[in-house]
C-alpha cells in the first residue's frame, strides 16, 4: 500500500451547524499564507495526500496547508434532513473556515473540478482573501439558454422524488478492494498501491459490513438553477489574485461535453480574469493530482513561491 510522506493531522471544526472535518500538514503557525486545498464531487480531502507528498520538504515544513471535506463528502456529515445541496453553500463554508484558520492574512487557495469552480467564485467574490488562486481543471459549465429554465426545474423536482424512492443510491462494494476496483476503473492511471490507500479514504463499511462511498446521494441532485456565464464572467473579472489555470493533456473538458462546450471557449473564458496564466499536465487526466502529483507539485510550488 502506498506509504505517505507527510502525515496528516485531523480536526473537526464547527461551521454553519456542521461539524466540519479537515486535513492539516506542515506547522500549526507560520509566518507564511496558509495553503488551502479544496476538493472535487464525489470526492475526498485526502485525496491531495500524493501533491502534499510531491512537495518539497522545505516547502511543507514551511506554511501551514489546510483540506477540508466539502459538506456531505468525507468526514464532513451531511445537514439532517437534506436532499440537495447548493452550490453557494461552499462559498459560505469556504468564507467561515478562513475566518476560522487565517482571519487576518489572505490565502494561497488551490481548488480542484467542482473545488476549482468554487475557488474561482469565492476568489471573485471575496478577492482580498486570496494572495494565490491555482485551478485544476475547474472548467465551469456549457454556457446555458433563459429558456432551458422550465425543463431544469421539473427535472430538479423529478430527481428530488427519485433521491426519496431510494432511485439514486449509490453503490456498495464487498470489500475495500472492491472501492479500490473501482477507483482503477475510472481513472486507469492510479497505481494500485494508491487505489488502496485512497480507498480506505473514500469509503468506510457500513453496519452490514459492506462499504459505502463517503459522499451524499443527494449530491447526485442537478442544480435547479441555470449556470449563468455572464455572472461567471463576472466573478472572473472581479479575482485580484494572481492565477494559474492548471489542465490535464487528455481534455476531459471535451471528452465530458462533446462539442458543447470545448476548451477554447474555456480559454477565452479565463481572458476574463485579470491576471492568469495556464500550464498543462502531460500524461494525465482529469484526476491530474493522482496522476502526475510530482509535477502538479511542481508548477503550485513554483507559482506559490513567484514575485
Amino acid at each position: 500500500m502506498y506509504q505517505e510522506h507527510q502525515t496528516a493531522r485531523s480536526a473537526f471544526v464547527p461551521i454553519r451547524h456542521l461539524n466540519y472535518h479537515v486535513r492539516q500538514w506542515g506547522p500549526d503557525t507560520s509566518t507564511l499564507p496558509p495553503l488551502v486545498l479544496v476538493h472535487g464531487w464525489m470526492d475526498v480531502s485526502a485525496s491531495y495526500q500524493f501533491v502534499v507528498d510531491a512537495f518539497s520538504q522545505a516547502f511543507v515544513q514551511g506554511r501551514r496547508i489546510i483540506a477540508p471535506d466539502w459538506r456531505g463528502f468525507g468526514l464532513t456529515a451531511p445537514p439532517v434532513p437534506t436532499d440537495h445541496y447548493f452550490f453557494p453553500d461552499y462559498l459560505a463554508d469556504l468564507d467561515q473556515l478562513l475566518d476560522h484558520f487565517a482571519p487576518d492574512t489572505p490565502v494561497d487557495l488551490v481548488g480542484h473540478s467542482m473545488g476549482g469552480n468554487v475557488a474561482m467564485f469565492y476568489a471573485g467574490s471575496r478577492p482580498t482573501r486570496i494572495r494565490r488562486l491555482v485551478n485544476l481543471e475547474g472548467f465551469g459549465m456549457p454556457a446555458s439558454k433563459p429558456a432551458k429554465a422550465p425543463q431544469r426545474y421539473a427535472q430538479w423536482m423529478d430527481e428530488l422524488k427519485a433521491l426519496q424512492r431510494g432511485d439514486m443510491a449509490l453503490k456498495t462494494y464487498d470489500s475495500v478492494d472492491g472501492v479500490a476496483r473501482r477507483l482503477m476503473k475510472t481513472n486507469p492511471r492510479l497505481a494500485q498501491d494508491k487505489a488502496a490507500w485512497l480507498a480506505r479514504h473514500w469509503a468506510r463499511p457500513n453496519a452490514q459490513g459492506q462499504w459505502e462511498i463517503l459522499g451524499d446521494a443527494a449530491h447526485k441532485i442537478v442544480n435547479a438553477q441555470l449556470f449563468r456565464l455572464d455572472e461567471v464572467l463576472a466573478l472572473y473579472a472581479s479575482i485580484t489574485a494572481p492565477t494559474l489555470c492548471i489542465e490535464a493533456s487528455d481534455d476531459s473538458l471535451g471528452l465530458w461535453w462533446q462539442g458543447r462546450y470545448t476548451l477554447e471557449e474555456y480559454h477565452q473564458r479565463l481572458q476574463s480574469v485579470p491576471d492568469c496564466r495556464t500550464a498543462r499536465v502531460e500524461d494525465a487526466g482529469h484526476m491530474l493530482h493522482h496522476d502526475q502529483p510530482q509535477a502538479v507539485a511542481a508548477l503550485i510550488e513554483g507559482f506559490l513561491q513567484s514575485v
